[in-house]
């Protein structure tokens, strides 16, 4: 059974696009792309004496389990080099589910959907990309770009680029 996840990128270390690219190559591997965000610059969120992040989010169709798609996101984030020094700090790579189908999940592992999308512009942006009707699971019928329009903090600091992604 395919399932619609929604999976959140991000780096500000090294070439972030190129990294995106080899990510994303992977990503293919356990699932089927079916559309890119454009890519967005952004402050760093929570701990801020790095440099800032590129960021994106991608709609995947794949028949992996929440918890099968977390673990291979985390080994993708491994094979690129990913380094965690602390929380919110500097990164090669970051992967994040933020959606998965409508479940709403909350184990030690996983929680869906992402407990920071509705706090991010960064995260809501790309997301709003893919799908400007997208909901989120606990809120019933209203969309994630509603929620944009009541944050209180902004971090990107860009206009969108567009992502020259080779299908």
């Amino acid at each position: 059974m395919s399932a619609d996840a929604y999976l959140g990128i991000g780096a500000n270390l090294g070439n972030p696009l190129e990294t995106f690219d080899k990510a994303l190559n992977l990503i293919s591997s356990f699932g089927s792309i079916q559309k890119l965000s454009k890519i967005y610059k952004s402050a760093p969120f929570g701990y801020s004496n790095q440099p800032p992040f590129t960021n994106a989010a991608v709609h995947l169709k794949t028949n992996s389990s929440p918890l099968d798609l977390l673990s291979q996101m985390k080994d993708v984030e491994s094979q690129l080099g990913k380094k965690v020094i602390h929380k919110n700090g500097p990164r090669i790579i970051d992967l994040d589910l933020l959606l998965y189908d409508n479940l709403v999940i909350k184990t030690g592992e996983l929680t869906l959907p992402h407990p920071g999308i509705l706090i991010r512009d960064f995260v809501l942006l790309p997301m709003i990309d893919l799908d400007s009707s997208l909901t989120h699971p606990t809120w019933g019928s209203k969309t994630l770009k509603s929620a944009l329009s009541g944050l209180q903090k902004k971090f990107v600091e860009n206009e969108p680029e567009l992502w020259n992604y080779p299908d």
